[in-house]
């Protein structure tokens, strides 16, 4: 039998956390070291810059799960967490996008019929999404009450269509209790995000961004005002489709 951690022992592991664990940001820094100091091009860089500070958000969640003796509980096909709103930056949206054109034919051609059905068959809920202001507090809960799929979640799998480039929201939630809190509400208090790490990440990202336009490359975005720029995924993925992503 599984023994669950309840809601007050994953409230004093992560306490534990935030007084005792630190964060060595030199594992991001050893990343941008790397593939600055390579011969690749810039796209290249990049985007395998993108994947790889994406990945080590993960590897961090890790370490700090194995100091606070932690294992997550989510399981292949849960998807609760593929319901909250997902906010990302236009740099980040041109990066997942460039690296979604990188897939085999047939991953994208999956990926492309699916946004056909997703965007006919979602409009009355994305129109009502995109009308929400994702910087107050209620909007979570509110987004998520209406059942609104992530974009790249596959219904019939369950599962990410693009799992390797996840944005970072979808990466730090995660659950210590048991999965049935997921299941039966909207927002249990259970679960736990690690959500802070994007500062780390995203300060990664924009440095290597930043170094690369200031040497006169082509980045491919619009820099800086891309990287300050926030939306819903869906939004951006519907601007990307109609062209018009390059847009103010």
């Amino acid at each position: 039998m599984t023994n669950f951690l309840n809601h007050q022992q994953i409230l004093d592991k992560c306490e534990r956390i935030n007084e005792d664990y630190e964060i060595n940001p030199e594992v991001f820094d050893r990343i941008l070291d790397d593939l600055l100091n390579t011969e690749k091009d810039t796209e290249e860089v990049i985007l395998e810059g993108f994947q790889r500070l994406l990945s080590e958000v993960d590897h961090e969640i890790e370490r700090m799960e194995d100091f606070s003796d932690m294992k997550p509980n989510c399981f292949k096909g849960c998807a609760f967490c593929c319901y909250f709103p997902i906010v990302i930056t236009r740099m980040e949206a041109k990066m997942m996008f460039r690296s979604i054109d990188a897939f085999d034919e047939e991953r994208k051609r999956t990926i492309f019929q699916h946004w056909d059905r997703y965007f006919n068959q979602q409009r009355g809920k994305l129109q009502k999404a995109y009308a929400m202001d994702y910087e107050e507090p209620e909007t979570k809960l509110e987004y998520k009450k209406m059942n609104l799929p992530c974009p790249m979640l596959d219904p019939e799998t369950q599962l990410c269509m693009a799992y390797e480039i996840r944005p970072i929201p979808c990466r730090t939630y995660l659950n210590y209790s048991d999965p049935q809190v997921c299941a039966e509400n909207h927002m249990p208090k259970e679960p736990f995000s690690y959500e802070f790490l994007y500062t780390y990440y995203f300060g990664a990202v924009n440095e290597l961004i930043q170094v690369l336009y200031e040497n006169g490359e082509d980045v491919f975005v619009d820099y800086p005002m891309d990287a300050w720029s926030y939306d819903y995924l869906p939004a951006w993925i519907e601007k990307w489709r109609e062209g018009t992503l390059d847009e103010a």
